[in-house]
């Protein structure tokens, strides 16, 4: 199986969803700053790489954790969606691939980190409110990886777009 886990620029609540995923950060408390700011990918990526799959390692059921931004496209999802269908239709897929959008779990604290610190590169202002927002979404992150792990293993289907409840 493979999890990709999805939001605008594929370096904050992405990131931290693919680090719970394997369980590369704590369940029972709110991550400190030095864990979210050491958490792989975290407010490294630039724009450029939207669109990038990220690997970020193996969970303990041998299932593979990628990430992506997909900007504010809303065609990258479908597209992957959409070739992955020619692979299932040729009988060439082979693993079920799950897309979680972590989108909804961004506080605005995140958002205007990310503004600040990735488009403004004025990390003094973008840096702290990145850590506050990652606390305060911390537990939506950790459910929304527990839903998205529970509707993989329930679901017969070999693609499956979570979109988790994002309207936009």
């Amino acid at each position: 199986m493979i999890f990709i886990y999805n939001c605008y620029g594929g370096t904050h609540s992405s990131a931290l969803a693919a680090a719970y995923h394997l369980k590369k950060l704590p369940f029972g408390r709110k991550p400190t700053k030095h864990e979210i700011l050491n958490t792989d990918c975290f407010n490294q990526l630039s724009p450029k790489e939207m669109g990038k799959l990220i690997f970020h390692g193996l969970d303990e059921e041998g299932h593979k954790v990628y990430t992506i931004g997909r900007g504010s496209s809303k065609a990258v999802i479908p597209a992957m969606r959409g070739v992955l269908e020619l692979f299932e239709k040729n009988g060439t897929l082979h693993e079920k691939v799950v897309f979680s959008n972590t989108s909804p779990t961004v506080p605005l604290a995140m958002t205007f980190g990310g503004l600040f610190s990735r488009r403004l590169k004025i990390d003094p202002i973008g840096v702290p409110l990145l850590v506050l927002g990652s606390r305060q979404a911390s537990q939506n992150i950790i459910k929304l990886v527990e839903r998205t792990k529970k509707h993989a293993k329930m679901t017969s289907s070999m693609i499956e777009v979570l979109d988790n409840g994002f309207a936009g």
